[in-house]
């Protein structure tokens, strides 16, 4: 009988299907664009950038929160808030906010159920 995967392996396995989701959703022939400076690339090359940081549980795997980031703008330059928080607009920015600050704790089942959804979902991408 297989071991129950720990806590942390499921965070990461979201992590991983989620960040592909995100970087493919938009992108055309492999070619993604970052959001806050229009670098286009290869989706693989790019980042799965986190308007509110990834600590903020309510926040984390939000479609609304994560959008696509070249590495320059998403490490080198702190994700450019500024940019980001333009690119979603302020109502939106605000709503991320606020939920952001909520408490979200997610059962190992919610985790298991948000990784077979991002699988399907990038399985149903071009």
């Amino acid at each position: 009988m297989p071991r129950k995967a720990s806590r942390k392996t499921l965070v990461k396995k979201l992590d991983n299907i989620f960040s592909i989701y995100i970087r493919r959703r938009y992108a055309k022939n492999n070619i993604a664009e970052c959001v806050t400076c229009g670098k286009r690339d290869n989706w693989k090359n790019l980042q799965a950038g986190h308007f509110m940081s990834r600590k903020h549980y309510a926040t984390r795997w939000d479609e609304d929160n994560v959008e696509v980031q070249c590495m320059g703008c998403n490490v080198y330059r702190y994700g450019e808030q500024y940019l980001f928080a333009k690119h979603l607009g302020e109502d939106k920015a605000d709503e991320l906010l606020v939920k952001s600050r909520q408490i979200k704790k997610f059962t190992d089942a919610d985790l298991l159920e948000l990784i077979d959804l991002y699988t399907d979902k990038v399985d149903n991408l071009q």
